[in-house]
């Protein structure tokens, strides 16, 4: 049975986009060229190489087939992206979220 960990508490630094992980660790250590992960995950080229500099995001149907080619499932790649958007989000909406107040609940 696989087992996942899930990060309670969200990272002081910039989390790893997923595309730089496949760049740097996952198609270096199958020993595969982009153009050959491409057409095993069957994607252009140009789509996979947009992901890997970081250009594009890991969309739900490219995480179904990263897992599938992987064999470690859709959710890991689902998780990095979606870690990777909230931090920028935060970061670009820092000076905004700072004026929004915290709602409170009715007694």
């Amino acid at each position: 049975m696989t087992r996942e960990y899930v990060v309670s508490a969200r990272p002081g630094r910039k989390p790893t986009h997923p595309g730089e992980l496949l760049a740097e660790d996952v198609f270096p250590a199958l020993g595969i060229s982009i153009s050959e992960a491409a057409r095993k995950l069957r994607v252009s080229r140009q789509t996979l190489h947009r992901i890997l500099a970081g250009n594009a995001g890991v969309t739900p149907e490219m995480a179904v087939r990263l897992g599938k080619f992987c064999g470690n499932g859709p959710g890991l790649w689902l998780r990095m992206q979606q870690a990777y958007d909230l931090w920028h989000a935060e970061q670009r909406l820092a000076g905004e979220l700072a004026k929004i107040p915290k709602a409170r609940t009715a007694a």
